[in-house]
């Protein structure tokens, strides 16, 4: 309920927001794809002014608000991860699409992430959960099924979408991302419980023995038999 309410607020402040109130990131200097190292070499100095300890944390604003701080970061930066967490957790705690001194809402920081850099899997994991924390789930989804697209092998991203099915009770779907997770090494047992208590879960297989190459043992001694390694369970 709480995320219904807190979801239909930020829908009512957005409501007047067009296109043109997002306009798409044009690169500056310094500035660019967070995960670039070439462009990242200006970042130091983006956030030694507008990005500290206490702006990452929502503590104190550097220049003026969080939010003017914030949106300078994400303005050179449109996917730096951490601002973008901070953004997302300053809407949150003031319940407003667009915080006190954003240029933009929140969402529309995301979008310009995005569409500047749709190989930025990290972006796009981190929008997903300020979605699901506004009650979107189904735009949640579209996020997190984008970021498994793109790493099919990241365990937290599997995890996540295990468990946004498991909300729909697609057990099907939630187990089989569970199974990937759990065998990338995910140690989090909250979807497991889950899906135990909707009598869905199944254990994996033990896996396969592997017996290592050795050479012949010489007659006098005795021959070692294989080991079997551990299966992770």
């Amino acid at each position: 309920m709480k995320h219904c309410l807190l979801a239909c607020t930020l829908a009512a402040c957005c409501a007047s927001v067009t296109a043109a109130e997002c306009p798409p990131y044009v690169k500056r200097t310094p500035g660019g794809d967070y995960t670039s190292a070439e462009d990242r070499d200006g970042l130091s100095v983006v956030e030694k002014f507008h990005f500290s300890r206490a702006v990452e944390t929502l503590t104190q604003g550097m220049t003026g608000s969080l939010g003017a701080d914030i949106s300078y970061t994400l303005e050179h930066f449109p996917n730096h991860h951490r601002a973008l967490a901070s953004m997302a957790k300053l809407g949150l705690r003031l319940k407003s699409a667009q915080p006190v001194g954003a240029r933009y809402t929140v969402s529309c920081y995301f979008e310009r992430a995005i569409a500047f850099a749709p190989h930025d899997v990290t972006a796009r994991m981190v929008y997903g959960s300020y979605l699901l924390s506004t009650g979107q789930d189904a735009m949640a989804l579209e996020q997190l099924d984008a970021a498994s697209r793109l790493a099919p092998d990241q365990a937290t991203i599997q995890y996540n979408l295990g468990l946004m099915y498991a909300k729909k009770k697609e057990y099907e779907k939630a187990s089989a991302h569970a199974q990937k997770a759990y065998a990338l090494g995910f140690p989090l047992p909250g979807l497991k419980n889950k899906l135990k208590a909707a009598g869905k879960w199944r254990e994996p297989p033990p896996a396969p023995a592997v017996v290592e190459a050795k050479e012949a043992p010489k007659a006098e001694e005795p021959a070692v038999p294989p080991v079997e390694e551990p299966s992770g369970e």
